[in-house]
C-alpha cells in the first residue's frame, strides 16, 4: 500500500476518521465504533490498525498538551504493567482469535461493566480501588487497543467506576493511551509488519484533521457539565458495545 495508490475516496475517508480520532482524544468518546470498522473495511484488519496507530499518537500528543495537568498518576501508574501485559499478549494472539468472536465477548464484557456503574451510580456507591481491578482492566486495555484500537471503552468503564471527574477522566486517559500507544509501536513495525514508511506517509496526511478535531472537541467538552459528560460517556459506551455485538 502506497499514496499512489489511494483513491479520493480512501484520502476523505482517511480524513475524515483522523477528524473522528482527534474529537474522540478529546473527549468525545464513541466515535471508535465508526472509525475501526471504515479503515478496517478500507486496508483489511491488522494494516488498518498499523495506518490508524500513527493517527492515534498524533492526537494523543494533542490531548496531553491540553489536559496534562488533570491526570491522576495514582491510576495510571497501576495501569501500565498490565496494559503492557496485554500488548504483548494481543500481539502474539493477533493471528489466532477470531474477529467476531471477539467482538461478542468484548461487548458482553462491557454491558455488565455498564451494568455495575449503572448499579452503583443507582446507589450512589464506588468499586473500590482494588489493585486487583486496575490489573484486569489494565490487561483487557492492553489486549484490546492491540488487537482492534478498542481499549477507549474498555478504559472509559474503569474511569467512570472510579469516578473521575471529566477533565481528570480526558487528562488520564489521554496520557494512559499516549504511553500505550508508542509502546505498541515497536511489534507493529517488527512483529506484524504493518508499519512502515508508506503507511507513515499516509497517516501523516491526517495530521490536519486530526488537530481540527481535537480542538472542535475540547471545544464541545467544555460547553458539558460533569454530570452530563458522565451520562453521554456512559451512554456512548452503551452504543459501542452494542456495535461490537453486531458486528
Amino acid at each position: 500500500m502506497s499514496l499512489a495508490t489511494l483513491s479520493l475516496l480512501d484520502i476523505s475517508i482517511l480524513l475524515a476518521v483522523a477528524f473522528l480520532v482527534g474529537m474522540a482524544k478529546a473527549g468525545i468518546n464513541g466515535t471508535t465504533l465508526f472509525y475501526v470498522p471504515l479503515l478496517a473495511l478500507l486496508f483489511g484488519g491488522r494494516q488498518s490498525t498499523g495506518l490508524l496507530l500513527p493517527i492515534l499518537i498524533m492526537a494523543d500528543f494533542f490531548a496531553v498538551r491540553h489536559y496534562h495537568q488533570h491526570a491522576n498518576w495514582h491510576y495510571l501508574l497501576k495501569l501500565f504493567p498490565s496494559a503492557a501485559l496485554g500488548v504483548v499478549l494481543g500481539t502474539w494472539l493477533g493471528d489466532h482469535i477470531d474477529d467476531q468472536r471477539f467482538m461478542q465477548i468484548m461487548a458482553l464484557i462491557v454491558f455488565a461493566s455498564v451494568a455495575l456503574m449503572l448499579w452503583l451510580e443507582k446507589n450512589k456507591r464506588l468499586i473500590p480501588d482494588y489493585t486487583w481491578f486496575a490489573l484486569l482492566m489494565g490487561t483487557l486495555g492492553g489486549f484490546t487497543t492491540m488487537v482492534g484500537n478498542l481499549a477507549g471503552t474498555v478504559m472509559a468503564v474503569y474511569f467512570l467506576s472510579m469516578r473521575l471527574p471529566k477533565n481528570v477522566f480526558i487528562g488520564t486517559a489521554a496520557w494512559f493511551f499516549l504511553v500505550i500507544n508508542w509502546f505498541k509501536v515497536p511489534f507493529h513495525i517488527w512483529v506484524w509488519e504493518s508499519i512502515d514508511w508508506d503507511t507513515l506517509l499516509i497517516s501523516a496526511l491526517g495530521l490536519p484533521m486530526v488537530i481540527l478535531g481535537v480542538y472542535v472537541g475540547i471545544w464541545v467538552v467544555s460547553k458539558i457539565s460533569d454530570i452530563h459528560y458522565r451520562r453521554f460517556i456512559i451512554a456512548m459506551t452503551l452504543i459501542a458495545a452494542t456495535g461490537l455485538l453486531l458486528r
